[in-house]
Order: structure tokens, then sequence, then C-alpha cells
């Protein structure tokens, strides 16, 4: 579990973005971007989806930061 949410932890964090303005730019619950945060539950295929559109709003590199991690870097050694 968890790939998407270390990436959007990752972002939050590099970017200075709150749980609670993702959530307000998504148009969520806040307790659902927590669940994600904290990897107690991973998001579906389709609200990967809908971070990246929310994190588009707020800061569009912090939406590409995002699809490059959850998509591209596996977080392992690859030598």
């Amino acid at each position: 579990m968890g790939k998407a949410g270390k990436a959007l932890r990752q972002v939050l964090k590099t970017y200075g973005i709150s749980q609670n303005q993702l959530a307000i730019a998504m148009g969520i619950n806040p307790t659902n971007v927590s669940r994600w945060v904290s990897e107690s539950r991973d998001p579906s295929a389709e609200a990967a989806v809908e971070i990246k559109r929310g994190l588009q709003k707020l800061d569009p590199a912090a939406a590409e930061e995002f699809v490059m991690f959850y998509m591209y870097e596996s977080g392992e050694d690859e030598e």
C-alpha cells in the first residue's frame, strides 16, 4: 500500500500545500486526503486523476511532480 500516498505526502510537503487545501480544491472531505497521506487507504485510479486535477488548481508544478512520483519513481535504488 501507499505509493500514491507517499507521492502525495512528498508533494504536499514540498509545495507547502495543506491536506485541507487539497480537499477543498477537489471538493471532497479532508478525511479522504488524510487517509491517502497516512497510507491507511490507497486512492482509486480515478481518485489519483482527481488528485492531479486538485493539485493543478493549487500549483501546476505540484501536480506534475505528483504524477512523476506516482507513475515513474520506484522509490528503490535501480543499481
